[in-house]
């Protein structure tokens, strides 16, 4: 079951109230599997999805694990933590990491929490922001707020491991706003690399070079968005961008790695999470810094750079 803010408990995934029985969990657990497996009009995503569900509430011991919080895989542990600060994620091996400056997640944590309190409203008693009951209450924007703060920090800590070639600088100042920003920023052999980490909550997909799904909000743009805001950062730094990377969860793209075409030279791409780190040490072919000296530009982008 997946710990997104934007996904379906596994009460929503059964189609049962969290105060039901034992025994009509287990009858909705049935009739759930029954219209989720393929052979009756289902998929098999909703049939495994039925399953995991079944796995976190079936049994009283399970049941109440979740209920409490103390399932080892309850949201709202992951959902309070936040990723690694300048210093970048903890790592517990002897290699060396990336260097990263900035605070992943950090800007999105913070209209988190600032929504979520005036939802709830000022001045009430709010002893846990990221209580799971109080976040699936939640308006989707102010849910997806925190699911883009989370969708950062694990691309953050997924980073931190390409090693002591690669500089990083997360949450950047792409605009006039603090809203106009990017999330990673990658400079490496293989090249500079724009990142958008996100997660919409469901499935997307390409159309004509840019990425679609039920999850985005009417005319977003991911790729064109994340394209306007590097040219940003480029035409400030003097630098080019050589690829455009938007990340999503593993179970959100069909493929680990998709093209979507160019946007002013960079070579936009569909990622998986897990694909990622490989995608830019590996790099890809014509892409790099084109013959400027990889010191140069990380001296201008060091120069460039503010944080949201």
């Amino acid at each position: 079951m997946s710990d997104s803010p934007l996904a379906a408990n596994p009460y929503e995934v059964l189609g049962v109230s969290p105060t039901a029985s034992d025994d009509e969990l287990k009858r909705a657990y049935r009739v759930a599997l029954r219209k989720a497996h393929p052979d009756t009009g289902g998929s098999a995503s909703q049939f495994d999805a039925v399953q995991r569900a079944w796995q976190r509430v079936g049994s009283p011991s399970a049941r109440y694990a979740y209920d409490s919080g103390a399932d080892a895989g309850s949201p709202s542990r992951a959902w309070s933590q936040s990723g690694g600060g300048a210093s970048g994620p903890q790592r517990y091996d002897s290699r060396p990491s990336a260097k990263s400056h900035g605070h992943p997640g950090g800007w999105y944590r913070e209209q988190y929490l600032d929504h979520i309190r005036e939802w709830v409203g000022r001045g009430a008693d709010l002893p846990d922001p990221f209580d799971d009951a109080l976040v699936r209450s939640a308006p989707r924007q102010i849910r997806h707020l925190l699911a883009a703060a989370i969708a950062e920090e694990r691309s953050a800590a997924a980073l931190a491991t390409l090693g002591m070639g690669f500089t990083i600088w997360h949450d950047v100042l792409a605009g006039q706003t603090r809203d106009d920003k990017l999330d990673h920023v990658v400079l490496g052999p293989t090249g500079l690399w724009a990142v958008l980490s996100e997660d919409w909550g469901a499935p997307v997909s390409v159309k004509r070079g840019e990425v679609i799904g039920t999850g985005l909000a009417p005319g977003e743009k991911p790729l064109a968005l994340l394209g306007s805001r590097a040219r940003v950062l480029a035409r400030a730094a003097r630098v080019k961008f050589s690829a455009l990377a938007i990340v999503v969860e593993d179970d959100q793209a069909a493929q680990s790695l998709t093209e979507l075409g160019t946007v002013r030279g960079a070579q936009g791409l569909l990622v998986q999470r897990s694909r990622l780190v490989n995608a830019i040490r590996t790099g890809l072919p014509g892409v790099g810094v084109g013959g400027t000296d990889l010191f140069e530009v990380r001296t201008r982008l060091q120069s460039a750079v503010r944080f949201v």
